[in-house]
């Protein structure tokens, strides 16, 4: 396909995005099955442009006095891609491509941005957040938004039940991946150019061996504060998908007991391939069915990790559809279960235990109002200060430990970001059993 057929494509699936309210990956996905000429180059254009303005989304709808697909996708083109407007013109001027530009269109997409644009705007998040927004980044909030609203780099854990690093760093090379300068046992691959197909680390052998693991940088400092050691029990309540059951497994070296459980059933089981390959042999699933098992961990637990169901926000980066299709209802839907989850698993941690406390969200609403609010209520925990548990577990780098210090204003709990510490938007704190 040539230029002008994928801007029209970027038209259509932006469009069902919007309009249909899907998921980018599903209908980037139907796209491809009406579009079976599309190779995966064009795909890759398709579903980064589409991407890149839904990241972009106000500030393109107000560059362009418009917040139709069409015009943000010709604003993205321009605006986050940094097309000029001959580059522009000849695409579409190619066949398949969508209408010419109009006088209005070529105005528009050749104008600075309006520094003069309200927050939400120029920050590209929903205007009904911004008293959240100003609460957790003050004057400060356009910048840490805009560092959410960029192509998110890509970071791989190296597996250490079964390899070190430096075995590891032959294969990660040829993957073009760097040495993560905040974990010790990481890779990281800077963010491809937005219209270039990424990489597919499934199909390079390291992975397929269990040596390494895709999974953020801020998912795995997160795990590293629960500082779990070889022989300890530990509970990942909320495991999901697993990746933080895996890191944690290491962690212990194989020693000693992590038990995984999680409501959904279903998400549980798809652990169980992730599990066979990475050689972890000291998980074990709790599934919901089998509520006697969970019961029988009561107050038996050194640490409890909850890695609670949030909002999402600081995975912008990665699903900006979700940033616009994010309501206060599910805000507030969302803080009712972490203050139920919370109050549910902190049972399961014994005398001295610990109870460790993440989301991948930056909201305060989710984060430090959760810790507050179930201190209050428990006067058998205390806050322990979490960059120094993090940093504890010996994971991090030097640079690592002090972005994480950094992160840790009041002393207690942690905060990171894409702008402060180029991971995704992470929250945890840790509280000690008395």
């Amino acid at each position: 396909m040539r230029d002008g057929g994928r801007i029209a494509a970027a038209i259509d699936v932006l469009t069902d995005v919007l309009n249909r309210h899907q998921p980018v990956k599903s209908a980037a996905r139907d796209w491809g099955k009406r579009a079976r000429y599309a190779g995966s180059k064009d795909r890759a254009f398709v579903s980064g442009l589409v991407l890149d303005a839904l990241r972009k989304k106000n500030s393109i709808a107000h560059a362009m006095g418009s917040d139709e697909p069409r015009a943000l996708i010709l604003g993205a083109l321009a605006h986050a891609w940094g097309w000029d407007i001959m580059k522009i013109d000849s695409a579409m001027d190619e066949d398949h491509a969508p209408s010419k530009l109009t006088l209005d269109e070529r105005e528009r997409l050749v104008m600075a941005p309006d520094v003069m644009a309200e927050p939400w705007v120029s920050g590209d998040y929903p205007e009904w957040m911004e008293p959240m927004m100003d609460r957790v980044f003050g004057e400060e909030k356009v910048i840490e938004a805009q560092a959410m609203a960029v192509r998110a780099d890509v970071d791989i854990r190296v597996n250490t039940l079964k390899v070190d690093a430096e075995k590891a760093g032959g294969p990660m090379r040829s993957a073009d991946a760097q040495t993560s300068t905040l974990l010790k046992n990481a890779f990281h691959i800077p963010a491809r150019d937005p219209s270039q197909r990424e990489t597919s680390l499934e199909s390079i052998p390291a992975y397929s061996k269990g040596w390494v693991e895709v999974q953020d940088a801020g998912s795995q400092i997160a795990a590293a504060a629960a500082n779990a050691k070889p022989g300890e029990q530990v509970l990942d309540y909320c495991a999901g998908g697993g990746g933080k059951t895996l890191a944690i497994a290491a962690m212990m070296e194989g020693k000693g007991q992590i038990h995984a459980y999680d409501i959904d059933g279903r998400r549980l089981s798809a652990l169980i391939p992730r599990l066979k390959r990475s050689g972890a042999h000291n998980v074990q699933l709790v599934h919901p069915r089998e509520p006697e098992a969970l019961e029988a961990l009561k107050g038996q637990m050194d640490v409890v990790f909850v890695d609670a169901p949030c909002t999402g926000t600081g995975t912008w980066r990665r699903r900006p559809d979700a940033k616009w299709r994010l309501k206060a209802k599910q805000l507030e839907k969302r803080t009712e279960e972490q203050t139920e989850i919370l109050e549910a698993a902190s049972a399961f941690v014994k005398p001295g235990g610990k109870l460790v406390y993440a989301t991948c969200s930056f909201l305060i609403e989710e984060d430090e109002d959760r810790v507050a609010d179930f201190l209050s209520r428990h006067d058998g925990f205390e806050q322990l200060n979490a960059a120094e548990e993090a940093v504890a577990s010996e994971l991090l780098t030097d640079e690592g430990a002090a972005t994480v210090k950094a992160g840790c204003k009041a002393g207690t709990s942690v905060r990171l970001t894409p702008r402060s510490a180029g991971t995704d938007g992470f929250f945890f704190a840790v509280m000690r059993r008395l």
